[in-house]
């Protein structure tokens, strides 16, 4: 007996599964690629015609809606609502309707039967799509968006060695390494960091940028400068105060992003430090508020707008059958300098 999905209807799951390939194999049939082979072609045809499946075309109806879903746990950060802002100008300028999702408490314990029906309910609900904002995908939601042929795009992922993921980013070891190079260049050569988790592939790769910076200016890297936290205000005032009243402090700190650059601003401010005239602080995303810091912040800037824009063309095009270049996306860092940097006091 054939099976289909619960709605009756086949889909394209149920072609591939008949066939005996994956949903990307019959897809690349259904649209006409060449890259796939006569036989494994016959099968996927054989199939749709014994299911009698009946694909959506690949030329959008104008009246008809498609939704995506956007999955995130951060919404309280400029970060996600800058990010969010490209995201509904893109899916308005499509005619997509845009869904925001909380990720459910046992997310990263997500099971295959659980993740099936979650990836159900959103197909049920006419979902195209899902984009996960800087939020790990667990492995069975992946495994049934796969199965259901189900694009998944993430933006700036906490993991991004899984093959099966579509990942836009920006340049984030570039963009560490030119902050670093920044406060170098002005003379400092007592340079902190605090970033986020290390865990975190964003994090890691500026911390890298960071360290890489260092070791070419011949700087030996202080441990005691150096602290792994939550993108948040408060580990940049937790970090900033501990660092700030060593002997031997920092004359400038890099901070992993602006949310933690402002902690340190606070905490400069706290203990009468001035900054920039005795201590520098460069921070990372360039967010609306560092042009609102006391003093201004300098910040790499990451497109964050066009990382929001370039997740829903990406996962709209893959809902038509239209792979990526690359599984990678990666859009470059600018360094944007304002008033919290300075040359090293003499």
């Amino acid at each position: 007996m054939t099976r289909r999905s619960r709605s009756g209807r086949a889909t394209l799951a149920d072609v591939a599964r008949l066939a005996g390939v994956s949903p990307a194999t019959a897809s690349k049939v259904l649209n006409g690629r060449s890259d796939v082979g006569a036989g494994t072609r016959d099968l996927v045809l054989g199939a749709i015609a014994e299911l009698g499946y009946k694909p959506t075309t690949g030329r959008r109806d104008p009246q008809r809606e498609r939704t995506l879903v956007t999955v995130l746990d951060i919404v309280e950060s400029r970060y996600a609502g800058t990010v969010l802002q490209g995201i509904l100008v893109a899916a308005t300028a499509a005619s997509a309707e845009l869904l925001l999702r909380l990720p459910p408490p046992d997310w990263t314990a997500t099971s295959r039967t659980a993740a099936r029906a979650w990836v159900a309910e959103a197909q049920a609900s006419g979902v195209s799509g899902i984009i996960a904002l800087a939020i790990a995908v667990p492995d069975a939601v992946l495994l049934a968006a796969e199965e259901a042929a189900l694009p998944v795009v993430t933006i700036d992922p906490i993991d991004t060695t899984d093959s099966r993921i579509i990942s836009i980013g920006s340049t984030n070891w570039a963009g560490g390494r030119s902050a670093t190079e920044h406060v170098l260049k002005l003379g400092h050569r007592r340079i902190g960091w605090i970033g986020g988790p290390l865990g975190s592939a964003p994090s890691a790769e500026r911390f890298h940028g960071y360290q890489a910076a260092l070791h070419a200016a011949g700087v030996t890297p202080d441990r005691a400068l150096i602290r792994h936290d939550t993108f948040s205000v408060e580990a940049g005032l937790e970090h900033g105060r501990t660092m700030l009243a060593l002997e031997d402090r920092p004359t400038a700190i890099v901070a992993g992003n602006d949310e933690i650059a402002v902690g340190v601003l606070a905490a400069a401010g706290e203990l009468g430090i001035p900054v920039p005239a005795q201590l520098s602080v460069t921070g990372f995303d360039d967010t609306p508020q560092a042009q609102w810091t006391t003093p201004r912040l300098t910040s790499v800037g990451q497109p964050l707008v066009g990382m929001g824009r370039m997740a829903v063309e990406t996962v709209l095009g893959m809902a038509d059958g239209v792979q990526p270049a690359s599984r990678h996306l990666e859009l470059a860092t600018t360094l944007n300098v304002r008033d919290s940097t300075g040359p090293v006091a003499g």
